[in-house]
């Protein structure tokens, strides 16, 4: 199987037992103390999201499988560089996994050709595919698979490839052997703890994800709180900065698929361009990406949250052309875009940050 999984893409696979049963406590909690936010999927289906069999009648083992991400010809620097566009406020800053095409698209398609592949094999099989699709404890059942360990920010983290990759589920109706777990490799180090803008790892293997810019940015529907906009930065959607932290991404391998390699507009850009965008240029622009499911609304949101610390953080220089854009979207028919823009256009008057 490791073959057909490494021709289709995936650079590892795993088979995790389906009683995750021990999970449930610590995701309980979680959901109790309100660190899903408005993430109402979170809770909707109950425990069902650790317990493979309720979600799926008749699994008997998962296949886990992960996808590196990192755009073929990325430098090995890519931390430092990435790390380095924070210093430039007028650029605009895209999460590197949604630089390229909806990874759903690209993992559940693949996941679909290697069940069929297995079933070619085995005779008739009974399965389903899933990639942050559904009810499922995705980095729970990867860690139990050998994938890698929960990092302390909560992500898989593995010795040989970092945190940089996208993870998959076949659940599948016949008995796998599991893959033995791994040990966790992060001692002392509170990296990703410390590097978090907004705090939102609040505690080792703990996020409260309503704090979370990748949440704040994508997730959340409605207004950015004001007390948390000044820690966006010039972050327009996620947020890289526990694993641009991590020092085991420094083994972080590159995408084998042309799938993620950059979009055009995506690196590079400027908040005023991008702000600029149409809601049809939006759509043409963001057609197969990860990047369209938060609507026009939610990205002219966002970027005006940037452009506010940007005339906040500009020279005299730059200020009128953000400014200008900004002002260009004072009346937009939103009223959400309308009172992130005036709250933007006030910190370009020596408002304090709320």
């Amino acid at each position: 199987m490791r073959g057909w999984a490494s021709a289709l893409g995936f650079s590892q696979i795993g088979v995790a037992p389906v009683d995750l049963s021990s999970a449930e406590p610590g995701f309980a909690a979680w959901l109790a103390q309100g660190f899903h936010g408005e993430m109402g999927y979170m809770a909707a289906h109950g425990m069902k999201r650790a317990r493979p069999a309720e979600l799926v009648p008749g699994t008997l083992s998962v296949l886990t499988a992960r996808m590196d991400y990192l755009p073929r010809g990325t430098p090995p620097d890519w931390q430092a560089r990435e790390l380095a566009r924070l210093q430039r406020p007028g650029e605009a800053i895209v999460s590197v996994y949604a630089r390229g095409r909806d990874y759903h698209k690209v993992l559940r398609a693949r996941l679909q050709k290697l069940a069929e592949r297995i079933a070619d094999e085995v005779g008739p099989l009974g399965f389903r595919v899933f990639t942050d699709s559904a009810p499922v404890l995705e980095a729970e059942l990867a860690a139990r698979s050998g994938q890698g360990w929960r990092g302390k920010h909560t992500l898989v983290l593995d010795r040989g490839g970092g945190s940089m990759f996208f993870l998959g589920e076949i659940y599948l109706d016949i008995a796998l052997p599991a893959s033995a777990p791994v040990g966790a490799h992060c001692g002392s180090c509170s990296a990703c703890i410390a590097a978090c803008p907004t705090g939102a790892i609040v505690a080792p293997h703990r996020l409260d994800a309503r704090r979370c810019i990748s949440y704040l940015t994508i997730e959340h529907p409605g207004a950015i709180p004001a007390p948390l906009r000044p820690l966006l930065a010039n972050r327009i959607y996620g947020c890289d900065d526990c694993q641009l932290a991590c020092p085991w991404n420094k083994f972080a391998r590159t995408a084998t698929l042309a799938d993620f390699d950059v979009r055009e507009g995506l690196v590079g850009s400027t908040l005023v361009q991008l702000f600029g965008w149409s809601e049809d240029e939006f759509l043409r622009r963001t057609e197969g990406s990860p990047i369209r499911r938060i609507g026009h609304e939610r990205w002219l949101r966002n970027i005006a949250v940037a452009l506010g610390n940007a005339l906040r953080a500009s020279g005299d220089g730059e200020r009128p052309a953000l400014r200008g854009a900004l002002q260009a979207r004072a009346g937009h028919p939103s009223a959400l875009v309308r009172e992130h823009v005036a709250w933007a256009l006030d910190q370009g008057e020596g408002g304090a940050p709320d």
